[in-house]
């Protein structure tokens, strides 16, 4: 333990009377792991064109927002709204062609009896009726796949979001798998992390992360997804964390820090007040065979309004709770 002395202020002057103090105590507290995560959407995607043409129009560019189903591109249509015309005519000649033959099927249905339709001719027509039957559902599923490729012209964004990248020009020429557009959506996003494995035991014990962002708010969140193998690079754990939907303004790909709780440890906490800092040096005023000493002291991490102290008090130490005030109950004291 050691002692320091302000220039104003004879090394253990003055007793403790009326001088308000706390006793230092060892306390469990936490032993937070502390590591860093990144931002990530959980829904992101990139949408490639299903048909072949010319890109007549762009409707969207980077960092652009963009609704579900609006209209990202349009690609010329000609080819398949040829198509499409080509199969609906192909629908109404074999349409044509069935009626026709269940109206021959009918007739020669009530003729059969009679001995007027052989049993060959009766065979043929029963044949035919089910060809033509067929056809029209060929037919149908050809106006049905150019209807889709017609609608594949107008290419339309999967889920409300911003636009992250755009891979397509205007008057560029595209073909089915080609990449036109990448984005994410806004709706939700998840903290990701690595964690050494010796640290993974006590996270599944206590699966419960609190994550700092940027603006320095804390979030909880216990909805974790950890992997179930050991990345071959950091020899660590991936964990994915679910992040609440109604926090706002997370930005995909900004660093924030993720802690979780690895047992528990023996430390000393006390009120800011009782800090006196001088010269970067943090000290208290320590109760000395009633006299205050000024002692200097180590601090850790700040809880609240009070500070760790990690070396220069002991168990049962009694200081002063406010320095500063005490600083000047002194001061006052030591003059003539």
């Amino acid at each position: 333990m050691s002692s320091l002395a302000l220039p104003t202020l004879a090394h253990g002057a003055s007793t403790v009377d009326s001088v308000p103090t706390i006793t230092v105590e060892y306390t469990s507290y936490p032993n937070w792991v502390v590591l860093d995560a990144i931002i990530e959407p959980t829904k992101a995607a990139t949408v490639s064109a299903q048909t072949s043409g010319r890109i007549i129009k762009l409707n969207y560019d980077v960092n652009d927002i963009v609704a579900k189903n609006a209209s990202l591109l349009e690609i010329t249509s000609k080819e398949q709204g040829a198509l499409l015309a080509a199969a609906e005519a192909e629908y109404a000649r074999a349409n044509a062609q069935n009626v026709e033959a269940q109206a021959q099927l009918q007739r020669y249905k009530k003729l059969f009896p009679q001995g007027a339709i052989s049993e060959g001719s009766m065979d043929e027509a029963q044949a035919n009726a089910k060809s033509t039957q067929q056809a029209v559902s060929a037919a149908n599923a050809g106006i049905v796949q150019a209807t889709e490729s017609l609608k594949y012209t107008a290419v339309s964004a999967p889920f409300a979001g911003v636009v992250t990248q755009r891979h397509v020009e205007q008057g560029e020429t595209v073909s089915p798998g080609q990449a036109l557009y990448s984005g994410y959506s806004l709706t939700q996003m998840r903290a990701v992390t690595h964690v050494p494995q010796r640290y993974i035991n006590a996270l599944k014990l206590q699966p419960k992360f609190k994550l700092i962002l940027a603006d320095g708010k804390h979030i909880f969140s216990d909805k974790l997804n950890v992997f179930g193998f050991v990345d071959q690079a950091s020899h660590s754990y991936k964990v994915r964390i679910a992040l609440p939907t109604e926090i706002s303004g997370l930005i995909p790909g900004s660093l924030i820090k993720a802690q979780f709780i690895s047992g528990q440890r023996q430390t000393m906490f006390i009120p800011q007040t009782a800090l006196i800092t001088m010269n970067e040096l943090n000290a208290v005023y320590l109760q000395q065979n009633n006299k205050w000493v000024l002692n200097q002291v180590r601090v850790g991490q700040q809880d609240s309004d009070t500070m760790e102290v990690l070396s220069g008090l002991s168990n049962g130490d009694v200081i002063a709770k406010d320095a500063y005030q005490t600083l000047l109950r002194l001061q006052k004291q030591s003059k003539p």
